[in-house]
């Protein structure tokens, strides 16, 4: 099968077996408070296994203790069959990066209807055209569009965010555009915080994260080192313990989800890996 890029990807729609025993965050009733927040992971960070083999690679996230996951593409499957295997390994669906696309007048009702079968509450805008988000107001036009998305949403018992990048956090005209973003949105559009793509940018994820209290309703995990690329979850830079009870107290978070795309060990080790430095963090 032919690799895809990120943009591409997202466009289209051992250790394992010694974490499994854990059962950490099991209830799936579980209110967001502290030390209760389930652990999702996006499964962009293991697509080529998603690619060769969707069933198999989410039985064995499964495994390592993952509580859901947030899709980046379906691989074809029909929403019932993807349902089906979600439930044949006890996971719960925590959101799906849906293009902007997929979001437009013609095409919002097919994805809600999909997402609802997946049990999905998650519809997370994962990437910007570049030509939409060239200045200052085109950051003001794109909030006022996140708005009325989230109000249909909202209907159906769903809700819109975004998931940003580097550029977010670089200057344009004087002013962050996740800033811009932040303030010009209704509370109820997701701020979906990637931390690692957060600091890349130059940005501080915990600033970030108490500057716009309650809108990390769901979360990316990710590491960031201004000395170490290869440092995953746990072994950067990021305070993690204060980004956790933060979230456990003030962000209304509902999901953290891991996501490692280094390509540092193959991609079910790494986010075993994680996994386990996850639970050292808790502890």
């Amino acid at each position: 099968m032919t690799h895809l890029t990120r943009r591409q990807f997202l466009a289209t729609g051992s250790a394992a077996c010694a974490m499994a025993s854990v059962g950490f965050f099991r209830c799936s009733e579980q209110q967001p408070n502290a030390k209760t927040i389930p652990l999702g992971l996006q499964l962009y960070s293991v697509r080529h296994d998603c690619e060769k083999d969707l069933v198999a690679t989410i039985k064995q996230v499964a495994e390592i203790g993952y509580q859901g996951v947030e899709f980046a593409g379906f691989y074809n499957y029909t929403a019932k069959d993807i349902k089906a295997i979600l439930d044949d390994h006890g996971l719960l669906c925590c959101g799906s990066h849906t293009q902007l696309a997929d979001l437009a007048p013609e095409t919002i009702d097919a994805t809600i209807e999909f997402n609802a079968i997946l049990g999905n509450k998650y519809l997370i805008v994962p990437w910007l055209p570049e030509e939409r988000r060239q200045t200052v107001q085109d950051w003001i036009k794109l909030a006022s569009d996140f708005n009325a998305l989230a109000e249909k949403a909202k209907t159906h018992a769903m809700r819109v965010g975004y998931h940003n990048h580097d550029f977010e956090f670089k200057p344009l005209e004087g002013q962050l555009p996740w800033d811009v973003f932040a303030q010009y949105t209704d509370k109820d559009v997701i701020l979906q915080l990637d931390t690692g793509n957060c600091g890349i940018g130059g940005g501080d994820a915990l600033a970030t994260l108490v500057k716009y209290p309650g809108r990390a309703v769901t979360i990316h995990l990710k590491e960031y080192s201004a000395t170490n690329p290869n440092a995953i979850l746990g072994e950067g830079d990021i305070p993690w313990k204060q980004v956790f009870t933060f979230c456990e107290t003030q962000g209304a978070t509902e999901w953290y989800i891991i996501e490692e795309e280094k390509d540092i060990y193959p991609p079910l080790e790494a986010v075993a890996k994680c996994y386990a430095n996850f639970q050292s963090l808790q502890s």
